[in-house]
């Protein structure tokens, strides 16, 4: 990256420049029909404390059963993220007291996670892309939630959430601006909802980031670090950052010291608030679960589930680029969601590539976004638009009656053959019709006509008259053609 790209990232204070520094851990629920360590089932929108087992309860003398989907479903993160598999891991028990926690401690992943050291390719906003480290992941259990708006003196404990898996991706301190961490953000859910190993519903807290950021001269140590726990939507990560990051400068300036500390983001208020002071390992007593022997995994396992794999967002992303002859802007936006890059390609077939991702990227994706669908949602088949581009090829439409081709298609009149062939929304290609219209036109404003001799952009508003006339319907290139010759350009 470019001296001048390091320094746009750098923040202004009083007293100079400042470089935040950060590193994420994303939380991702583990796709799964039940919990890591019970058969309890995993869903949302049951009713309180409905999904609980004995287990989850911390009942005494309950013991864990290791969940095998949701020990494949963390190796399949590990290979997606371009990470070591740890044939040898282990469970720990990280140990501290609160009531959504019923037996006192969550089974984690400290010393030996399952998933170790990896790499995640991002692109920035200016089309390039950078690199960041993963540190490790591990797979841990959630807590419970707790509820305080259900009345003014209690509060109330949900289980349903205990004991569901989590995988924990724990990214090396390689971020440096808010924009950098949503990108990276967005990459990783991308890849989890391609692996299918979490369904990355931020919205239902099925991921988020505990972001950590401190602020540093250029080119000195890392300075103190704050952790912001629990931040769910790709907004809040950017508001929450730039937040933090002011917030620590201004106290260095004032020649204060930052306080190692875990802080919440308030979404309403756009600032961060402190939390707890922040925790270290020792202060949680980790020690190997004694209910859970080391996971040993055979590397014939393994070399299984990545053949697995499906295509991933990089490689389908270079395939796009090579088979279709589309830029990277247009590949990055279309493999953004698996259902939009595999809507485009069977839309593509035997068509004019870069015309149907104008349509899918553009039109398409606009409705969706209108009526607050993700494209997974979408309902218009993909031989619509394949339909509708053959039109156009075939100079049946034009571009601009195939929007309102597209109008009527998308509010159910039928496939675009039909809706041309029942409003009569066909292309006017004879020549005759078009000569006549362009002579009516010319011998209606010799003015004009003349003008254009001296200024031959002019011959733009012949054009909009010519189609105007023959209601949009006229072929565009014989209109021009046909001008030309009558006005001598």
């Amino acid at each position: 990256m470019t001296d001048v790209a390091e320094k746009s990232k750098l923040i202004q204070g009083r007293t100079g420049p400042w470089e935040i520094v950060m590193g994420l851990e994303i939380h991702a629920q583990v796709a799964s029909k039940s919990k890591l360590f019970s058969g309890a089932e995993v869903g949302f929108g049951a009713g309180p404390n409905e999904q609980v087992s004995l287990v989850d309860a911390g009942f005494p003398g309950m013991l864990p059963t290791l969940n095998r989907f949701c020990v494949e479903q963390a190796v399949r993160t590990g290979l997606g993220l371009r990470a070591k598999i740890n044939t040898f891991s282990q469970f720990d028990r990280k140990n501290y007291f609160y009531p959504d926690l019923p037996t006192g401690y969550q089974i984690s992943q400290l010393y030996h996670p399952i998933v170790g050291e990896g790499v995640v390719e991002v692109e920035a906003e200016d089309g390039s892309f950078f690199n960041v480290g993963i540190e490790r992941l591990h797979l841990e259990q959630d807590a419970g939630k707790l509820i305080h708006d259900l009345s003014p003196t209690e509060s109330y404990v949900d289980l349903n959430r205990a004991g569901t898996a989590l995988m924990e991706i724990v990214s090396k301190p390689d971020l440096r601006s808010p924009e950098e961490a949503v990108a990276y953000v967005k990459k990783i859910r991308t890849i989890l909802i391609y692996l299918g190993t979490c369904d990355g519903d931020m919205e239902k807290g099925n991921l988020r980031a505990d972001v950590n950021v401190s602020v540093r001269r250029p080119g000195e140590p890392f300075g103190t670090r704050c952790e912001i726990k629990n931040v769910n939507s790709f907004r809040f990560i950017s508001q929450a950052i730039n937040y933090e990051a002011r917030r620590q400068i201004e106290i260095l300036e004032d020649g204060g010291s930052i306080v190692q500390e875990t802080r919440l983001f308030d979404p309403t208020k756009g600032e961060t608030r402190s939390m707890r002071s922040k925790e270290e390992a020792h202060d949680y007593r980790y020690f190997p679960d004694p209910d859970l022997l080391p996971l040993e995994i055979e590397q014939a396992w393994i070399d299984g589930i990545r053949a697995s794999l499906p295509e991933l967002p990089d490689d389908k992303r270079k395939r796009l680029m090579s088979q279709y002859g589309l830029s990277q802007y247009d590949a990055v936006v279309l493999i953004s969601e698996q259902a939009k890059a595999d809507y485009f390609e069977a839309a593509a077939k035997g068509r004019d590539a870069k015309l149907v991702a104008n349509w899918v990227t553009n039109e398409l994706s606009a409705r969706l976004a209108a009526d607050g669908r993700d494209f997974a949602e979408n309902t218009l088949p993909a031989s619509h638009v394949a339909e509708l581009v053959e039109l156009i090829e075939t100079d049946v439409i034009s571009s601009k009656i195939a929007k309102e081709v597209f109008d009527h298609v998308w509010n159910g009149e039928g496939s675009p053959v039909e809706v041309v062939e029942a409003r009569g929304l066909k292309q006017v290609t004879d020549t005759g019709a078009i000569e006549r219209a362009v002579d009516e036109i010319i011998a209606a404003n010799p003015d004009k006509a003349a003008a254009v001799a001296e200024k031959p952009q002019a011959i733009g508003w012949f054009v909009g008259q010519v189609m105007k006339a023959t209601g949009g319907k006229a072929n565009p290139a014989a209109v021009n053609e046909i001008l030309k010759a009558r006005l001598g350009l």
